[in-house]
């Protein structure tokens, strides 16, 4: 089921699946923002990430003394939401619980709130994740938006252009079966201070920007005109598409990350783990700035 956030510039849809965005669409021009999920590249389009960020090492992690299997970035994503009532007229709350299939993923129970407000040209995407259990619960939650680039040609060789607020930035890099290894790499800034965006940029796969070193990234045109940015005071984000034919790119605010390679102890001792208290709420929120309205 499709609810909808509208205001005199934007209107926003988002699917009780996985209470996943599903379009941000300008009002005047009916310039769409957000990639529509076409499976030739990438059939998702903004999924959340829970319990876990990206993957575990071999696809099972341990918890209590057991094993189990999850696959990469957990299962919120394809899961029903329930739509939460009784909220502002510019807000869309939807929240999902643990149940019989989500216990026999991830042992612990809990309630995962996503909301989304719209206040002019900016989108609030807000979490809530409360530990319904009687043990710690460790987990991880991060977002995942695709964004179109705005006149993509896979034949040019820039496609637009990322800037932060900082020039100075180390990326982790993936090493197998989607996990971290050791080796850093620094990020090669322009002249003008900004991160070409070409066919070379992903080859090595995401970049992987931990430590809190950037809480902006803003996508320019190939004119260098603002056309949107990411706001968030996460601990990581990553920065991803999956082809360099791929009209598209991910801006992804991180609360967790991946397994390093080869680690197979406690899900609680894995890097970048939140630990969330019986009876506690953890909160996190990003927001989507839309630039050239």
């Amino acid at each position: 089921m499709i609810q909808t956030l509208k205001n005199d510039l934007l209107t926003v849809e988002i699917d009780t699946h996985g209470a996943e965005l599903q379009s941000i669409t300008a009002n005047r021009t009916n310039y769409q923002y957000l990639w529509h999920g076409d499976k030739t590249f990438w059939g998702r389009r903004s999924p959340v990430l829970f319990p876990i960020v990206g993957s575990v090492w071999n696809g099972r992690y341990r918890m209590d003394g057991n094993e189990y299997s999850l696959s990469q970035h957990g299962f919120a994503r394809d899961c029903d939401f329930e739509i939460m009532t009784d909220k502002p007229d510019d807000e869309a709350w939807f929240s999902l619980e643990s149940n019989a299939h989500t216990l026999s993923l991830f042992p612990r129970r809990f309630r995962l709130e996503i909301g989304y407000r719209l206040q002019g040209e900016r989108i609030t995407v807000m979490w809530n994740v409360v530990n319904l259990d009687d043990k710690t619960m460790p987990f991880q939650i991060g977002a995942h938006p695709a964004f179109n680039l705005p006149d993509f040609s896979p034949a040019d060789p820039v496609h637009g252009y990322f800037m932060f607020n900082t020039r100075t930035l180390v990326s982790e890099r993936i090493k197998e079966k989607g996990c971290v290894g050791d080796e850093t790499f620094k990020v090669e800034f322009d002249n003008d201070g900004m991160l070409p965006i070409t066919a070379s940029i992903f080859s090595h796969d995401a970049l992987i920007l931990a430590g809190s070193q950037v809480n902006r990234v803003s996508i320019l045109d190939k004119a260098h005109t603002p056309y949107m940015s990411l706001l968030f005071n996460s601990p990581l984000v990553g920065l991803w598409s999956p082809s360099p034919a791929a009209p598209f790119l991910c801006v992804e605010p991180w609360w967790g990350r991946c397994d390093r390679a080869g680690y197979e102890g406690d899900f609680a001792g894995r890097e970048h783990v939140n630990l969330l208290d019986p009876g506690h709420t953890f909160h996190a929120s990003y927001m989507i700035i839309i630039e050239d309205l």
